[in-house]
């Protein structure tokens, strides 16, 4: 990670740690990036933004700092992440921003920047992004008159995107009635007109977001509502998209929750059967259940693993060539619709796939045996960050229950690349005892570095 950019873009609490004067030097020194080898005078920046409060003031902050180095600025309104990737290629953008912090709380925001072709920039870009905002590596240039920035409107940025998702999807919903946990943020402007065109019966909840409510217990991080949902409406399932809408997950008829690597197993499968899986093969990360890779290996797929992070999963798709990947958490790539994880364009094919099959969504969901899966947050100090990697008491603890699982399970504790948090995950096919395991792990990382 750097020193401003974690594994998803810039980080932190509105107006305190993200500060007005931060996202504009951002925007100055990511336009100065992304457009020095351009040879237009004015380079054109698409903006997106979720619902937080804090999104419009950080977008006036970008805004000004964009237009002060001389380019123009695309206002695209409150829209899906997914929406600015997108459309940057469609509207011949030099670069997009999105502002949003996810799944994390209202008072917390963020900046994801794209370049020109649609993806996620490269450590190396965000390390000259740094050294200019940090270290003053270069001067901003200060152009006058004529050679200032200017701000339009993109009026049909939504109805775009969903033109697009629709063009995706290779068999309707007609008949199918669903659930759809909007998070209060971005997808509250783009699902239900979404799926209501593609033939589902929508029956849409938390989609009324006024600022502070964005992923307020629910959403893709908080599936309790929706499983309640579903099963007093008698919906055939539901889905849940976080604050940005880039993951998803989905409730089955019971009320069951279907996590991404449930998701990437029904998709992959089927795009193998039509041909459409390039290599045979799916990217997921070492966060991925133990019975996903044995579910690939079952079906004779290939399964390649990665860091955590979709950026990681992205990168290695487009180094080896493989067009399909995602991780647990619902965010899944397919690369051949779109450069970055989309959860409603996930949901699309899902909900596709099930409706072609004439299926429930809980029978089709057996395809893949899930391994008992606990996982802990504990919440460390930044001083803790830094010293967890060379903690002898952490790294014996975590040897001592790798030898006590054996090759039934498996234990994986790391640091947030969003969040001052270490993550203790632990797997395997006893649930009490890797329950007291990762309480013992967490416990033990708590007394040290929290």
């Amino acid at each position: 990670m750097g020193r401003l950019f974690g594994t998803d873009g810039a980080r932190g609490v509105a107006n305190t740690e993200l500060t007005i004067e931060l996202a504009m030097n951002i925007g100055r020194a990511a336009a100065m990036v992304l457009t020095e080898n351009t040879a237009e005078k004015h380079p054109k920046i698409l903006i997106g933004k979720d619902t937080r409060l804090s999104s419009d003031m950080l977008e006036g902050a970008l805004i000004a700092g964009l237009c002060s180095v001389g380019a123009d600025v695309v206002l695209l309104g409150a829209v899906p992440t997914p929406t600015v990737a997108y459309l940057i290629k469609k509207y011949h953008a030099d670069a997009g921003f999105m502002i949003s912090a996810s799944h994390n709380p209202f008072e917390f925001n963020g900046i994801k920047i794209f370049s020109n072709t649609g993806y996620k920039l490269p450590d190396a870009l965000e390390e000259e992004i740094e050294s200019i905002v940090l270290d003053n590596a270069k001067p901003y240039p200060q152009p006058a008159g004529s050679g200032l920035g200017s701000v339009k409107y993109a009026e049909t940025a939504v109805e775009d995107y969903i033109a697009h998702i629709i063009e995706t999807v290779p068999y309707r919903l007609d008949g199918m009635r669903i659930g759809i946990d909007c998070s209060n943020g971005s997808s509250s402007a783009t699902a239900e007109e979404l799926f209501t065109r593609l033939g589902a019966e929508c029956h849409m909840l938390s989609n009324q977001p006024d600022g502070i409510n964005i992923n307020d217990r629910c959403g893709s991080t908080h599936m309790e509502n929706l499983q309640k949902f579903v099963i007093e409406n008698k919906l055939d399932l539901g889905v849940a998209f976080d604050g940005d809408a880039d993951r998803c997950l989905a409730v089955d008829e019971k009320g069951e929750i279907i996590d991404g690597d449930y998701i990437m197993a029904i998709c992959a499968l089927d795009l193998a059967s039509r041909k459409k899986l390039s290599q045979n093969a799916a990217v997921g990360t070492v966060m991925s259940n133990m019975g996903f890779g044995r579910f690939c290996k079952d079906n004779g797929l290939t399964f390649i693993s990665t860091d955590v992070g979709d950026r990681y999963v992205l990168e290695a798709m487009l180094r080896e060539g493989y067009n399909f990947g995602g991780e647990q958490s619902g965010h899944v790539i397919f690369l051949e619709y779109a450069t970055t994880g989309d959860g409603q364009l996930t949901a699309a094919q899902l909900l596709s796939i099930i409706n072609r099959r004439n299926a429930k969504l809980s029978s089709i969901a057996t395809l893949m045996t899930h391994y008992p899966q606990v996982l802990l947050n504990v919440k460390v100090t930044n001083a803790g960050k830094q010293s967890f990697s060379s903690n002898e008491d952490i790294k014996n603890k975590i040897e001592q229950v790798r030898q006590e699982l054996g090759e039934d399970g498996r234990i994986l504790v790391r640091l947030s690349g969003t969040e001052p948090l270490v993550r203790v995950m632990i797997e395997g096919l006893d649930l009490e005892l890797i329950q007291k395991l990762a309480q013992e792990t967490a416990d033990l990382i708590r007394e040290k570095i929290g």
